[in-house]
């Protein structure tokens, strides 16, 4: 755990921001106005990953991040890598490679059946990508999504209106060109599980402090958190699915190992507001036109929104 050397006054998390940066820019300025100012100017912020796909507006999007330390110098700012930040990585080379030196190709296996109908990306620099890197960049035979009963955009992953973003058609290889440098060092740099000391929460019988841990989706309850936590901290690119950045029901709860213990573990990526005990998934669907962004602040658990749904 990295410690701090006083506990963190206040600690927010925002969840997934899927390209809508009018509402960013709303929630933003909702937190703002919400909190005391000097709890705001120190506040420790920690964004829980999916910044591009979706909305229509990836690009700003990564500029109002970039700009949050000069904004606010008093800030501690930590970008989650969401399952959708690592495909974008992975297409425009920006993903770390894989620490024992073995090509992206090699995480193709696992998923190859999938790939005549996902359509995975096949133009130039596909020889070495990481399979969701290919996912993301491909155009999916099935156009209608039955699971969100709404068409795909482009991809499995709704990547296109990331490629119009940036002033390219879908699927071109064109676009890592297009991406600046500094988008692809933030993708490079976006670490897959943050974790903090001395974080305070109010609770029924008063304030506690805990450990926290924030990663995009969660910890799978049944296998050994040693090892979640290893290729979290390590971000293993040689992984074909990161299923703490992907997983539904198996990274809802609280993995076995911590139940019990004072940490709080918070999420985005599901599309719902669930807090049962120090288990917290903070995504209201914030990737769709008619849902906002949320966040939480500890230590009292306050929900912030943003105001324009659109």
């Amino acid at each position: 755990m990295s410690a701090s050397s006083f506990p963190p006054r206040t600690v927010i998390c925002v969840g997934d921001v899927h390209g809508y940066v009018t509402k960013l820019e709303s929630l933003w300025s909702n937190l703002e106005a919400a909190l005391p100012a000097d709890a705001f100017a120190t506040a420790l912020v920690i964004f829980l990953g999916d910044y591009n796909d979706r909305g229509p507006d990836t690009r700003r999007v990564l500029d109002f991040l970039l700009e949050l330390p000069t904004r606010h110098p008093g800030q501690r700012h930590v970008f989650l890598c969401g399952n959708h930040d690592l495909a974008f990585a992975a297409f425009v080379g920006a993903l770390p490679p894989p620490p024992d030196g073995s090509p992206f190709s090699a995480t193709w296996d696992e998923y190859i059946h999938n790939e005549e109908h996902e359509g995975w990306f096949r133009g130039p620099g596909y020889e070495d990508m990481h399979v969701q890197g290919r996912r993301w960049g491909g155009v999916i035979k099935e156009r209608w999504n039955p699971k969100k009963g709404l068409p795909y955009k482009g991809s499995i992953y709704d990547a296109q209106p990331t490629f119009e973003s940036y002033g390219v058609a879908h699927g071109s290889p064109d676009l890592a060109k297009a991406v600046p440098e500094e988008h692809k060092r933030f993708l490079h740099d976006l670490v897959w599980i943050h974790e903090e000391e001395n974080v305070p929460i109010d609770t029924d019988e008063g304030q506690i402090i805990c450990n926290l841990i924030a990663v995009h989706a969660g910890l799978e309850r049944t296998i050994d958190l040693n090892e979640q936590l290893r290729v979290l901290r390590t971000r293993d690119t040689r992984v074909p699915k990161v299923q703490m950045l992907s997983g539904r029901q198996d990274v809802w709860n609280t993995p076995k190992d911590l139940t019990g213990k004072q940490t709080i573990i918070v999420s985005g990526h599901h599309g719902k507001l669930h807090i049962d005990g120090l288990r917290f998934i903070i995504d209201e669907g914030g990737g769709y036109a008619d849902k906002p962004i949320a966040a939480i602040v500890f230590p009292s658990k306050t929900l912030i929104r943003s105001s324009e749904a659109h």
